[in-house]
């Protein structure tokens, strides 16, 4: 265990140049074409939030999508190619697998009902066209819409009574 900040591999953010990274041969996390271009959103929007996790040789434990989207001529611009990176020195090849593993797994997933909340909030209440938050969010129009309509199903249906009808509680 790395105690203190200055042990953390984060203190040692470096900026490498993309042709100086390498995918490893065993990543099995593999991102949509959809999902692959909403990151490219992001990072030209946000910019460069998170680093790549790389060896000392170059090769990619976390981040072989930002490396692959850092290739576009957009991206790629924006820092003339050069990526940030936090090396790590994983004692063996096994190790540097479950680093990648625990990257890729522990990032979660979207709950359907959250993200309903997310939808209708961006249009409601930070003015966001459909359009808006099909491009900013990686959505197609039907995405936007039943999410939206599912952010207000709960309510709608309940609107001047206490409780659900019995065409809604099971018999057996």
């Amino acid at each position: 265990m790395k105690r203190g900040r200055d042990a953390q591999p984060l203190s040692r953010i470096e900026w490498v140049h993309r042709d100086d990274l390498h995918a490893n041969g065993y990543n099995p996390n593999h991102v949509a074409k959809p999902e692959l271009e909403l990151l490219k959103v992001s990072i030209l929007e946000d910019g460069w939030t998170q680093p790549i996790v790389a060896r000392p040789d170059g090769e990619i434990v976390d981040g072989f999508h930002r490396w692959t989207c850092s290739g576009d001529p957009r991206l790629y611009a924006l820092t003339d190619g050069y990526v940030p990176v936090v090396r790590l020195e994983p004692p063996a090849t096994g190790d540097q697998m479950l680093s990648t593993i625990r990257h890729n797994r522990a990032r979660g997933e979207h709950g359907v009902l959250p993200m309903a909340a997310i939808v209708r909030r961006l249009r409601d209440e930070e003015g966001l066209t459909v359009e808006e938050v099909m491009v900013r969010c990686g959505m197609e129009r039907e995405e936007v819409t039943r999410l939206y309509d599912r952010g207000g199903m709960t309510e709608r249906g309940t609107v001047g009574k206490a409780e659900f009808s019995k065409g809604w509680t099971p018999t057996r």
